[in-house]
């Protein structure tokens, strides 16, 4: 009895090792931030044929806050298009305020989206923004309301 006792425990602990690492693994987005969202996932979620990403520095929203990193998504004939816009902020507490504070300018009139991410909305002009952990995202272009909570989907599931 107490070998199945010690067995037990030894794989309850072994379980709780794996689980924490990778909670802890998962939590770091990639150093290329537009890799969160590939070129491939694009094309099969928005059924178009999407160029890889165009980087660009996405601009502080406040003073002494992380810049982040834009990723506009083309078709070649340059038809439709979509900008991914994504924060990695020093913590998650961080993330949660700086996400509450811009969602007084953006959230006005918003709709809430469960699911994905720690919190979520569709900003009137049918953006859609996402907090997960330390990381905020934003989507918009030539796609549905459901495109969009695909692709959130997708990002917010490496994190």
């Amino acid at each position: 009895m107490t070998t199945m006792r010690n067995m037990a425990w030894t794989s309850g602990t072994l379980l709780l090792i794996v689980s924490v690492v990778q909670f802890a693994t998962a939590a770091e987005p990639p150093a290329d931030r537009c890799a969160l969202l590939p070129a491939s996932v694009v094309s099969k979620i928005l059924k178009e044929s999407f160029n890889a990403p165009q980087k660009s520095e996405a601009p502080r929203p406040f003073a002494n806050t992380a810049s982040g990193t834009d990723c506009k998504y083309e078709t070649q004939s340059k038809r439709y298009s979509l900008v991914f816009r994504v924060y990695v902020d020093p913590s998650p507490s961080a993330s949660a305020e700086l996400f509450a504070r811009l969602k007084t300018w953006f959230g006005q009139g918003s709709t809430p989206v469960n699911g994905i991410g720690d919190e979520a909305y569709i900003d009137k002009g049918h953006g859609l923004h996402v907090r997960k952990g330390k990381v905020r995202f934003f989507l918009t272009g030539s796609a549905t309301e459901q495109q969009l909570k695909d692709l959130a989907s997708e990002v917010a599931g490496q994190l």
